[in-house]
């Protein structure tokens, strides 16, 4: 469990430090006053990344230069500082250049309002919910995705250029198809761990009313240097890279129907809570028991769903959750309880 959590010049908090309970922990406060950053903090601590944010520049406060988290977790003191192209990282006070042990030892799931757009909206946030899931489960898929994002964006800056000589995209297209390979596989076979579990999820949320089909749908064809070969005409016209990983999607069906098209918003929102419900349930799976943060997604849930979210949560997960009020609060029996008010942070029980 992550013990306690502290912050310094992170997102609207100069400074905070909290103390976490092994179970249900509640952030209480209104709009603005902090809570989500405070499991965004704890995200990043563990994960090294933001649950809401691409890059970490956007968390340093506004005026100043870097921000830091530091905590305890499992009995090990985790440090992050960031600075503008600088990312400083210690394990037990130690400084990591290899990050592969300090990202074995938490594993992360993170419940918003805005994961609707898992269904709604383009395949972009599909895509980054199997890479957050991806690289928590195989050490090679951090290394594949970045690598493949780097050579993406070079390549396809070399086809804006104006017409590339053969020769100069021959290099990128050796780094895109070796990495691009390797990423199409991983995420070929998150996908594939995912699919059982997030359909059985949605049949429990929707009492078995209903069926939720997912299926990962690839942007490259087996054979990815022959399908990149194929497709420079189309490639030198629109002048981007056509085919690929960044193109990979998954599809989400309720009863056969594409649900991004067909779905009502409250099977949207099934479909959402399923997804991440099955994240949770992958590392189970792996008997590494993920700390769940659930950000202010309880208030919009009719009951239900609620009681479906809390009755398929892992039992023993540690849980971050943040409210602006508790009107169902003798529906859970809460750890620790914070209220917020003018950026300050106060344990009420």
């Amino acid at each position: 469990m992550l013990s306690d959590l502290r912050l310094r010049d992170f997102r609207c908090f100069e400074s905070a430090a909290v103390e976490l309970g092994a179970g249900f922990n509640f952030f209480l406060g209104q709009n603005g006053e902090g809570k989500t950053t405070i499991l965004e903090a704890a995200c990043v601590l563990l994960r090294l990344q933001s649950q809401r944010s691409a890059s970490l520049a956007p968390l340093i406060q506004i005026g100043k230069k870097t921000f830091g988290v530091r905590g305890d977790f499992d009995g090990h003191q985790l440090e992050c500082r960031y600075r503008a192209l600088h990312r400083s990282v210690k394990f037990d006070d130690v400084e990591q250049r290899n990050l592969g042990e300090y990202l074995r030892l938490a594993r992360v799931v993170s419940f918003a309002n805005s994961d609707i757009e898992l269904v709604r909206g383009g395949s972009e946030t599909r895509r980054r919910y199997l890479d957050f899931l991806g690289a928590q489960i195989e050490n090679s898929y951090r290394p594949a995705l970045r690598a493949y994002e780097r050579g993406l964006r070079a390549r396809n800056a070399l086809l804006k250029s104006g017409v590339p000589r053969p020769r100069e995209l021959a290099v990128y297209d050796r780094l895109l198809i070796e990495h691009g390979e390797i990423l199409g596989r991983l995420r070929s076979k998150t996908a594939g761990a995912l699919a059982p579990l997030a359909e059985m999820a949605y049949a429990r949320i929707a009492s078995g009313r209903e069926k939720l089909t997912l299926r990962f749908v690839a942007g490259m064809e087996e054979n990815f240097a022959e399908h990149l070969a194929r497709s420079r005409t189309e490639e030198t016209r629109l002048r981007q890279t056509v085919v690929g990983p960044h193109r990979d999607d998954l599809e989400l069906l309720v009863d056969d129907m594409a649900a991004t098209q067909f779905a009502s918003e409250g099977q949207q929102r099934g479909v959402a809570l399923a997804l991440k419900i099955a994240q949770a349930e992958v590392f189970c799976s792996m008997e590494q028991t993920p700390l769940l943060l659930i950000d202010d997604i309880f208030g919009e849930l009719d009951g239900q769903r609620r009681n479906a979210l809390l009755d398929n949560l892992p039992a023993h997960s540690q849980k971050m959750v943040t409210a602006t009020a508790m009107r169902w609060r003798g529906e859970i029996n809460a750890d620790a309880v914070y209220e917020l008010h003018d950026r300050e942070i106060r344990r009420t029980r």
